[in-house]
C-alpha cells in the first residue's frame, strides 16, 4: 500500500478495527484497537428507507464520500484508477482463456463436493471468479423428470389458457427481451429439488466459501439453507430470444445509501477499495433492503439455476464477468466526475442494476459464457457478480432451467421462509414476486405434508 500524504496511513480491517498503522517510512506499527484519527473520520448519510428525493440524497451521499475518501489522503480518481489497473489483469486472462476456446468456469463434480474432496486450488479458483458448474448435482434422469413432471402440472392445471403476461418490470431497465419465466412455484419438481440433501450439500459448501463469523457474531449459518421460491424458465427450440442485458440484483440504492451496505463495503468509502472482500458477510445480513415488486428480499451467498435440458454454450446460455471483486469498480464508478451528481450509472429504484457499455465497458470484455450444461448440473454464480442471458435465434434444443440460489439461514432469510411457509399452504406466489397466485386452486400441488426433514427445516417448522 502507497502511504498517504498524512503522517500515517490507517490500515484496518472491515469492521474498523485498526490492523495497524503504515508510517511515510513504510514501516507498518500494529495496533490493538481504533485510534482517535480513525474516530474522527467524516461520516456517511444514510437512509433506511427509500429516501424521499432519491436525487437529492444520491448527490449528498456521493459527496459525502468524496470528502471521507480525501480526508484519508487520496482521491476518488486514484481510487478508481488502482482498482481498473488490478481488475485489468483478470480481464486479459479471462479474455485470453475465452479466446483460446477454453472455459473461464470452474467445473467441479458432485462426487467432490459429496465427499468433502474438492482441491484447495479449484476452491480458490472457484473464490476468484465467483462462479462455477457443479456437474451432476442429481442424476439426468431425475431431472428430465422433473420438467415432464413440471410441464404435466401447468399444462393439467390450465395455465397458458390463464396466463395474463408478465407482471413485473423489473428488467424495465436493461436491453434485450426476457427469457420465457413461468411465475410457478410449488411443483413437485422443484420442491424436490429444493430439499434434496444434493442441493443442500452444494448450498453449504457455497456458502461456506464466505467468511460468516466475525466480531464474535455469526452472520449466517452455512449449514442450515433457508427456503427461498423462484420461478421456472422453459425456452422451446426455435425461439428466437434477444436475450437479457448484463446486469446485478442484489438491491438498488439500498447498496450506497443503507447502513449495512455502507458498513459492508467499508474500504471503499475509505480509500482502499482493493481491500474490498467479496466473501466477507460482515454487515450484509443486516443491511435494509429498499422494497420492490421483484426485490430479493433474502440474502444469497450465491444465485443459482438447476439444468432440467441439455444446453450447448452457444445456445443463448448464461454470461457473467466471472471476477467477484469487480462489485468494487461498480460501487466506486458512480463517484467519477462524468456521471452527474444525482446520478448512480442509470441506478434505479425496483429495477435490476444496469451494467453498460457508457459506464462499464472495458470490464464487460470479460464476460464469459457457461460451458455445455447436461440435465441435473447446477450453475452458481456470487450475489453481486455481473450477469446476463446471451441472445439466440432458432434456438436448437429446449433451454429449462429451474431457479434455486443459495440462502443460508439468518435473519432476513428466516423471516423470508416465514412467509414461504404460508405461501406453500396456500398455493400462493412467492412474496418477493407479483401477487398471480395461479397455483392456488391447482391440482398436484406439493404441501407442506411432502415436505421431508431437510425441507422442514428449511421453512422454520424444526
Amino acid at each position: 500500500m502507497t502511504p498517504c500524504n498524512r503522517a500515517s496511513y490507517c490500515v484496518y480491517c472491515r469492521r474498523g478495527q485498526y490492523l495497524g498503522v503504515l508510517t511515510k517510512s513504510g514501516k507498518e506499527t500494529v495496533t490493538q484497537g481504533p485510534t482517535e484519527e480513525f474516530e474522527n473520520a467524516p461520516g456517511l448519510p444514510n437512509w433506511e428507507s427509500v429516501p424521499s428525493d432519491a436525487g437529492a440524497a444520491t448527490r449528498q451521499l456521493k459527496s459525502a464520500i468524496r470528502t471521507r475518501i480525501e480526508w484519508f489522503g487520496r482521491s476518488v480518481p486514484e481510487v478508481v484508477d488502482e482498482l481498473e489497473r488490478a481488475l485489468k489483469v483478470e480481464v486479459a486472462e479471462i479474455v485470453d482463456t475465452v479466446r483460446s476456446g477454453g472455459s473461464a468456469w470452474p467445473v467441479i463434480d458432485f462426487a467432490e463436493i459429496g465427499t468433502g474432496t474438492v482441491s484447495v486450488e479449484l476452491t480458490n479458483l472457484v473464490k476468484r471468479r465467483g462462479c462455477v458448474v457443479v456437474r451432476g448435482t442429481f442424476s439426468r434422469q431425475e431431472a428430465e423428470g422433473w420438467d415432464r413432471d413440471m410441464l404435466d402440472y401447468v399444462d393439467s392445471n390450465g395455465f397458458f389458457q390463464s396466463y395474463s403476461g408478465p407482471a413485473d418490470d423489473f428488467f424495465g431497465s436493461l436491453g434485450r427481451s426476457r427469457p420465457e419465466i413461468y411465475p410457478i412455484y410449488w411443483s413437485r419438481g422443484q420442491m424436490e429439488a429444493r430439499q434434496h440433501p444434493h442441493m443442500h450439500a452444494v448450498q453449504m459448501f457455497l456458502s461456506s466459501l464466505w467468511t460468516f463469523e466475525s466480531d464474535g457474531r455469526q452472520w449466517f449459518d452455512p449449514s442450515r439453507n433457508s427456503l427461498y421460491p423462484d420461478r421456472l424458465r422453459r425456452r422451446p427450440p426455435g425461439t428466437n430470444s434477444r436475450g437479457l442485458g448484463d446486469h446485478l440484483d442484489p438491491g438498488t440504492l439500498d447498496m450506497w445509501m443503507a447502513e449495512g451496505y455502507q458498513r459492508h463495503f467499508q474500504h471503499l468509502w475509505d480509500g482502499d477499495a482493493t481491500r474490498h472482500d467479496p466473501w466477507d458477510a460482515s454487515y450484509r445480513t443486516e443491511a435494509a433492503h429498499y422494497p420492490g415488486s421483484t426485490m430479493c428480499s433474502a440474502f444469497r451467498t450465491f444465485q443459482g439455476w438447476t439444468a432440467l435440458s441439455d444446453m450447448r454454450h452457444d445456445q443463448g446460455v448464461l454470461h457473467t464477468v466471472p471476477i467477484a471483486k469487480a462489485i468494487a469498480y461498480l460501487m466506486m464508478r458512480p463517484l467519477l466526475d462524468d456521471v452527474e451528481p444525482e446520478d448512480l450509472c442509470d441506478v434505479r429504484l425496483n429495477r435490476a442494476i444496469p451494467v453498460s457499455e457508457r459506464w462499464h465497458g472495458w470490464l464487460l470484455e470479460a464476460r464469459a459464457g457457461i460451458p455445455d450444461i447436461e440435465p441435473g448440473d447446477t450453475v452458481w454464480w456470487h450475489c453481486d457478480m455481473v450477469h446476463s442471458v446471451a441472445p439466440v435465434e432458432n434456438q436448437q434444443g429446449w433451454g429449462n432451467v429451474m431457479y434455486i440460489p443459495a440462502t443460508p439461514w439468518c435473519t432476513p432469510n428466516a423471516a423470508h421462509a416465514s412467509t414461504s411457509l404460508r405461501a406453500l399452504e396456500l398455493g400462493l406466489s412467492a412474496s418477493d414476486f407479483p401477487a398471480e397466485h395461479y397455483e392456488r386452486a391447482w391440482v398436484g400441488r406439493f404441501t407442506i405434508n411432502d415436505l421431508n426433514e431437510t425441507g422442514r427445516v428449511s421453512v422454520g417448522l424444526e
